[in-house]
């Protein structure tokens, strides 16, 4: 099976993962494009915030609004992707696929490669969104959260086949539904209907294993001396051959590191999934719950079964509001009695802060920041740091956060040392529903 695999079936569709997240390493997918034989190669970069942020930067730069990595990703790819043939499929868009793609010729062009990007756009929904629609979290009317920075809808992989059907050597988008990214080139690639809702649910389980890259293959999987995974520090990311009917076969190239294995393909499986019978998607909604694996040779697990059931009328938005600022402050303290010296300053900056700052928080890092109590007895502890951090309607009241932490220096406990301060927007998030007719995709070429 693995020769199999290697040599690849005439036909079969095999489609990889260069990228998880807007940060995640930018080797993985070369190793892919370069040894891995693909058809297509994938990189999925947005997250619910992170399409907010860049709608801010479009705001500040009309040419920008785009992943931040999505240069160095281009550098690295477009020479690779021209010579092995593979296309490419990204969501790397986020609020400006069209200047995205424009970046994307622009560097073609400087490196003589003759290639030929479609931008799809459509998901940006900020003007058909009515400010009375409730939050799907909360209840309460958009326009309540005060100043909105995005509205992006998550489309589907029907956004995606216009641009699949132009010969498109790129395809880059916004805000498209994670699953729907892999499973938009299944249904191009064998014609699937897309009525057939079986076949698109057994895509969609395919897409939703692929997404998170190296999670599938060990990455927030291992456990030292519990769950070990080899290799770790040069991790494969995956493909999937994926067969007419939907059934696919989960491995990476053989000699990177990491595992593919039932335990980990669990894992990702049952991943963001709150209801394994109704996986809500834009294509489908899907019944995880008649999913077979198997393990049918080293890193290489068949996934079969699965169901679906008729995509929904409405899609959903993520928007993305203004909800203040994040100030933080940190100290150190060492030595014999830095427990209770951290606990002072502490107790000195709250009483200073608790009148001027809201959702006022004290964390004693490597002592009780991540369950918020102390585990276990014994001896104190030799070095504690203190973490000072609140939420502010305004920049000023935020930095008094730092300020104040900052001043332990002379006016607090002995010892205190490695003081730094830190002020962050914060973006919060709110869903809602919109009707799928109130959205116009489009998509546009550039060679």
């Amino acid at each position: 099976m693995r020769k199999w695999i290697e040599e690849k079936v005439e036909n079969v569709v095999r489609i990889g993962v260069g990228a998880g997240f807007s940060g995640d390493r930018l080797e993985p997918a070369a190793v892919l494009v370069e040894k891995g034989q693909l058809d297509y190669l994938v990189l999925e970069c947005l997250a619910e915030r992170t399409i907010a942020l860049a709608q801010k930067q479009k705001q500040r730069n009309p040419s920008r609004g785009y992943d931040p990595l999505l240069e160095k990703r281009m550098e690295l790819l477009l020479p690779l992707i021209v010579d092995h043939r593979v296309r490419l499929i990204t969501n790397a868009g986020a609020a400006n696929p069209i200047a995205a793609a424009e970046r994307i010729v622009a560097m073609a062009r400087e490196k003589r490669l003759k290639i030929k990007v479609a931008a799809v756009t459509g998901d940006d929904v900020m003007e058909q969104i009515d400010k009375q629609t409730l939050a799907l979290e909360s209840g309460k009317s958009i326009d309540s959260y005060g100043k909105i920075l995005s509205a992006n809808a998550y489309l589907g992989a029907e956004a995606l086949l216009p641009a699949l059907q132009s010969g498109a050597d790129v395809i880059v988008t916004g805000r498209v539904a994670d699953p729907s990214l892999f499973l938009a080139p299944m249904i191009h690639h064998y014609g699937w209907s897309l009525d057939d809702v079986d076949r698109l649910a057994k895509g969609t389980i395919v897409g939703h294993l692929l997404e998170c890259a190296g999670q599938i293959t060990g990455g927030y999987f291992a456990d030292p001396g519990k769950r070990d995974v080899p290799n770790l520090k040069s991790i494969g990311f995956p493909f999937a051959d994926v067969m007419p009917d939907g059934t696919a076969i989960i491995s990476k190239v053989e000699g990177t590191g990491g595992v593919v294995c039932p335990a980990t393909v669990k894992e990702q499986l049952l991943y963001e999934v709150t209801d394994p019978t109704a996986y809500i998607t834009p294509d489908v909604v899907v019944d995880l719950t008649t999913v077979r694996l198997r393990e049918i040779g080293p890193d290489q697990v068949e996934i079969t079964g699965g169901s679906g059931r008729e995509k929904p009328s409405t899609l959903k938005v993520n928007i993305g509001y203004h909800a203040g600022f994040i100030g933080e402050g940190e100290i150190s303290y060492a030595g014999p009695n830095a427990l209770r010296r951290a606990q002072l300053a502490g107790e000195i900056v709250y009483e200073r802060l608790k009148n001027r700052v809201n959702d006022l928080r004290i964390d004693y890092i490597g002592l009780s920041s991540a369950h918020r109590m102390a585990l276990g007895k014994g001896s104190e502890p030799y070095e504690v740091r203190l973490r000072v951090a609140g939420k502010a309607d305004t920049r000023e009241q935020a930095e008094q956060i730092g300020e104040e932490v900052e001043a332990l220096y002379t006016n607090g406990p002995a010892g205190g040392g490695g003081a730094r301060k830190y002020v962050n927007e914060v973006i919060g998030i709110i869903s809602v529903l919109i009707p799928r007719q109130r959205i116009n995709v489009q998509v546009t070429i550039r060679e």
